[in-house]
Protein backbone atom coordinates (compact mmCIF):
# COMPACT_ATOMS: atom_id res chain seq x y z
CA UNK A 1 0.00 0.00 0.00
CA UNK A 2 1.49 3.70 -0.71
CA UNK A 3 1.97 5.80 2.24
CA UNK A 4 0.97 9.27 2.75
CA UNK A 5 4.82 10.14 2.92
CA UNK A 6 4.81 8.46 -0.85
CA UNK A 7 2.72 10.24 -2.44
CA UNK A 8 3.34 13.40 -1.51
CA UNK A 9 7.34 12.71 -2.49
CA UNK A 10 5.79 11.21 -5.96
CA UNK A 11 4.05 14.22 -6.51
CA UNK A 12 6.56 16.99 -5.75
CA UNK A 13 9.37 14.87 -8.17
CA UNK A 14 6.23 15.48 -10.90
CA UNK A 15 6.33 18.90 -9.94
CA UNK A 16 9.54 19.48 -10.13
CA UNK A 17 9.86 17.61 -13.13
CA UNK A 18 7.22 19.76 -14.82
CA UNK A 19 8.56 23.18 -13.19
CA UNK A 20 12.62 22.38 -14.63
CA UNK A 21 10.50 21.48 -17.93
CA UNK A 22 8.77 24.97 -17.88
CA UNK A 23 11.58 26.78 -16.78
CA UNK A 24 14.31 25.51 -19.40
CA UNK A 25 11.62 26.12 -21.96
CA UNK A 26 9.84 29.16 -21.38
CA UNK A 27 11.72 30.96 -18.35
CA UNK A 28 10.45 31.88 -15.30
CA UNK A 29 7.48 33.47 -16.65
CA UNK A 30 6.41 29.55 -17.89
CA UNK A 31 6.70 27.99 -14.46
CA UNK A 32 3.67 29.26 -13.32
CA UNK A 33 1.93 27.95 -10.72
CA UNK A 34 -1.05 27.07 -12.50
CA UNK A 35 0.82 26.23 -15.65
CA UNK A 36 3.14 23.84 -13.49
CA UNK A 37 0.60 22.27 -11.58
CA UNK A 38 -1.27 21.15 -14.93
CA UNK A 39 1.31 19.56 -16.45
CA UNK A 40 2.14 17.40 -13.31
CA UNK A 41 -1.34 17.00 -12.79
CA UNK A 42 -2.31 17.93 -9.28
CA UNK A 43 -4.30 20.65 -8.07
CA UNK A 44 -3.67 23.93 -7.98
CA UNK A 45 -4.11 23.00 -4.38
CA UNK A 46 -1.31 20.75 -3.73
CA UNK A 47 1.27 23.27 -4.66
CA UNK A 48 1.14 24.51 -1.16
CA UNK A 49 2.16 21.41 0.65
CA UNK A 50 5.49 21.67 -0.93
CA UNK A 51 6.28 25.21 -1.73
CA UNK A 52 5.63 28.63 -0.20
CA UNK A 53 5.33 30.78 -3.07
CA UNK A 54 6.12 30.87 -6.70
CA UNK A 55 9.50 32.17 -5.38
CA UNK A 56 10.37 28.95 -3.86
CA UNK A 57 9.00 26.63 -6.74
CA UNK A 58 11.08 29.00 -9.29
CA UNK A 59 14.56 28.22 -7.16
CA UNK A 60 13.56 24.52 -6.86
CA UNK A 61 12.77 24.14 -10.84
CA UNK A 62 16.47 25.35 -11.36
CA UNK A 63 17.81 23.70 -8.82
CA UNK A 64 16.48 20.12 -9.99
CA UNK A 65 16.91 21.21 -13.81
CA UNK A 66 20.17 21.23 -13.86
CA UNK A 67 21.30 18.43 -11.21
CA UNK A 68 20.51 16.01 -14.02
CA UNK A 69 21.69 18.36 -17.00
CA UNK A 70 24.92 18.34 -15.03
CA UNK A 71 25.73 15.73 -14.81
CA UNK A 72 25.07 14.35 -17.77
CA UNK A 73 26.92 17.32 -20.01
CA UNK A 74 29.82 17.60 -17.76
CA UNK A 75 30.15 13.94 -16.61
CA UNK A 76 33.86 12.73 -14.86
CA UNK A 77 37.45 13.70 -15.85
CA UNK A 78 38.76 11.98 -18.53
CA UNK A 79 42.64 11.71 -19.63
CA UNK A 80 42.62 14.81 -21.27
CA UNK A 81 44.16 18.40 -21.40
CA UNK A 82 42.43 21.19 -20.11
CA UNK A 83 42.24 22.31 -23.80
CA UNK A 84 40.66 19.21 -24.95
CA UNK A 85 38.68 19.59 -21.95
CA UNK A 86 37.10 22.70 -22.67
CA UNK A 87 36.61 21.49 -26.37
CA UNK A 88 34.83 18.49 -25.39
CA UNK A 89 32.58 19.76 -23.57
CA UNK A 90 31.72 22.71 -25.78
CA UNK A 91 30.86 20.13 -28.38
CA UNK A 92 28.74 18.74 -26.05
CA UNK A 93 27.26 22.10 -25.60
CA UNK A 94 26.86 23.71 -28.78
CA UNK A 95 25.03 21.35 -30.59
CA UNK A 96 21.78 22.12 -32.95
CA UNK A 97 19.93 19.53 -30.65
CA UNK A 98 20.55 21.42 -27.72
CA UNK A 99 19.72 24.61 -29.68
CA UNK A 100 16.46 22.78 -30.93
CA UNK A 101 15.43 21.37 -27.74
CA UNK A 102 15.48 23.95 -25.14
CA UNK A 103 13.13 22.42 -22.84
CA UNK A 104 15.38 19.46 -22.65
CA UNK A 105 18.59 22.04 -21.83
CA UNK A 106 20.40 24.39 -19.74
CA UNK A 107 18.46 25.84 -17.30
CA UNK A 108 21.11 28.21 -16.81
CA UNK A 109 20.71 29.96 -20.37
CA UNK A 110 17.33 29.52 -20.12
CA UNK A 111 16.91 32.38 -17.18
CA UNK A 112 20.10 34.37 -17.34
CA UNK A 113 18.92 37.40 -18.74
CA UNK A 114 15.56 37.05 -16.23
CA UNK A 115 17.54 35.95 -13.43
CA UNK A 116 19.46 39.38 -13.55
CA UNK A 117 16.12 41.30 -13.10
CA UNK A 118 14.87 38.77 -10.11
CA UNK A 119 14.98 38.73 -6.75
CA UNK A 120 17.60 38.63 -4.35
CA UNK A 121 16.91 35.42 -3.62
CA UNK A 122 16.59 33.65 -7.06
CA UNK A 123 19.45 35.46 -8.01
CA UNK A 124 21.32 33.75 -5.59
CA UNK A 125 20.17 30.49 -6.48
CA UNK A 126 21.39 31.21 -10.03
CA UNK A 127 24.99 31.85 -8.47
CA UNK A 128 24.89 28.70 -6.71
CA UNK A 129 24.31 26.38 -10.08
CA UNK A 130 26.74 28.66 -11.89
CA UNK A 131 29.28 28.14 -9.35
CA UNK A 132 28.39 24.24 -9.16
CA UNK A 133 28.71 24.27 -12.71
CA UNK A 134 32.16 25.87 -13.17
CA UNK A 135 33.44 23.75 -10.13
CA UNK A 136 32.45 20.74 -12.36
CA UNK A 137 34.03 21.72 -15.47
CA UNK A 138 37.36 21.96 -13.61
CA UNK A 139 37.20 19.29 -10.71
CA UNK A 140 34.44 16.76 -12.22
CA UNK A 141 32.37 15.10 -9.10
CA UNK A 142 35.44 16.22 -6.67
CA UNK A 143 33.51 17.60 -4.47
CA UNK A 144 36.62 18.72 -2.07
CA UNK A 145 38.75 19.42 -4.68
CA UNK A 146 39.61 23.22 -5.40
CA UNK A 147 40.34 24.76 -8.84
CA UNK A 148 43.34 26.60 -9.62
CA UNK A 149 42.48 30.50 -10.46
CA UNK A 150 43.56 30.18 -13.77
CA UNK A 151 41.18 27.40 -14.72
CA UNK A 152 38.49 28.50 -12.38
CA UNK A 153 38.70 32.40 -14.61
CA UNK A 154 38.78 29.96 -18.10
CA UNK A 155 35.34 27.99 -16.98
CA UNK A 156 34.26 31.54 -16.50
CA UNK A 157 34.64 32.41 -19.76
CA UNK A 158 34.16 29.30 -21.24
CA UNK A 159 30.19 29.12 -19.31
CA UNK A 160 29.96 32.89 -21.01
CA UNK A 161 31.02 31.72 -24.43
CA UNK A 162 28.78 28.46 -24.18
CA UNK A 163 25.57 30.13 -22.58
CA UNK A 164 25.88 33.01 -25.04
CA UNK A 165 26.62 30.87 -28.35
CA UNK A 166 23.63 28.99 -27.62
CA UNK A 167 21.48 31.89 -26.45
CA UNK A 168 22.74 33.75 -30.34
CA UNK A 169 22.40 30.62 -31.95
CA UNK A 170 18.77 30.50 -30.93
CA UNK A 171 18.21 33.68 -31.38
CA UNK A 172 18.53 34.39 -35.30
CA UNK A 173 16.53 33.12 -38.23
CA UNK A 174 18.85 31.25 -40.92
CA UNK A 175 19.46 28.30 -39.95
CA UNK A 176 23.15 28.24 -41.88
CA UNK A 177 24.36 31.45 -39.68
CA UNK A 178 22.99 29.73 -36.73
CA UNK A 179 25.21 27.09 -37.50
CA UNK A 180 28.04 29.21 -38.13
CA UNK A 181 27.57 30.62 -34.77
CA UNK A 182 27.62 27.15 -32.76
CA UNK A 183 30.64 26.03 -34.61
CA UNK A 184 32.89 29.30 -33.89
CA UNK A 185 31.91 28.87 -30.52
CA UNK A 186 32.82 25.27 -30.43
CA UNK A 187 36.31 26.31 -32.55
CA UNK A 188 36.58 29.32 -29.60
CA UNK A 189 36.82 27.12 -26.51
CA UNK A 190 39.50 25.70 -26.72
CA UNK A 191 41.59 29.13 -26.99
CA UNK A 192 40.06 29.87 -23.75
CA UNK A 193 42.34 27.57 -21.70
CA UNK A 194 45.13 30.40 -20.76
CA UNK A 195 47.76 27.74 -19.41
CA UNK A 196 49.61 24.62 -21.61
CA UNK A 197 49.02 20.82 -20.02
CA UNK A 198 50.27 19.78 -17.26
CA UNK A 199 50.62 16.55 -14.96
CA UNK A 200 47.84 18.04 -12.84
CA UNK A 201 45.44 17.78 -15.84
CA UNK A 202 45.59 14.01 -16.08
Amino acid sequence: MTTRTQLKAESLQRILDASASRLRQEGLSGAAIANVMRDAGLTHGAFYAHFASKGELAMAALRHALLGNRRRWIGELKHDSWMQRLQRLARRYLTKAHRDKPAEGCALAAVATEAARSDAAFRQAYEDELRKSLHAICCGSKAEAIPTDEHLDDAIAFMALSIGGISLARAVSDDAFSERILQACIAAAGRIASEPPHPDDH
